[in-house]
């Protein structure tokens, strides 16, 4: 499964990695064991790159959380679930969205719950292209 390319798809996933790296003191990420061993219904925190046409410039970094609705070969498939503040409301990127992500993306973890868990199952808004 490729990953989100900001050619194709308009928008894509920083590496949280590369920026500890380059930051350890102030750029906190979990451990990587606790990375790779997310499970559906946990949230992960990532840093989206997307092509916006404002004032401010051409692209927009946000953070936002992802549910993880299932483990994959490459790593993940989760759903947005988060709005982005620099985008309007569109079909192709928005709450709901599946989207695939690895270990190296992740930033931040919140644990999950009845709640998420059971949101896990729900049928994503926009399916990601095989």
């Amino acid at each position: 499964m490729r990953e989100p390319d900001f050619e194709i798809d308009g928008w894509c996933l920083e590496d949280g990695e590369a920026y500890h790296a380059d930051a350890p003191e102030t750029f906190w990420i979990p451990e990587r064991d606790r990375r790779e061993s997310l499970e559906a219904g946990d949230h992960a925190k990532l840093i989206f790159c997307i092509n916006v046409d404002n004032a401010d410039g051409n692209v927009s970094f946000e953070r936002m959380w992802v549910l993880v609705r299932e483990r994959t070969s490459d790593g993940y498939l989760g759903v947005l679930n988060n709005e982005p503040d620099t985008v309007a409301e569109n079909d192709e990127f928005w709450l709901g969205t599946e989207l695939p992500f690895s270990a190296k993306h992740v930033i931040a973890i919140d644990e999950r719950d009845a709640t998420t868990t059971a949101l896990a199952l729900d049928e994503p808004r926009t399916r990601w292209p095989s």
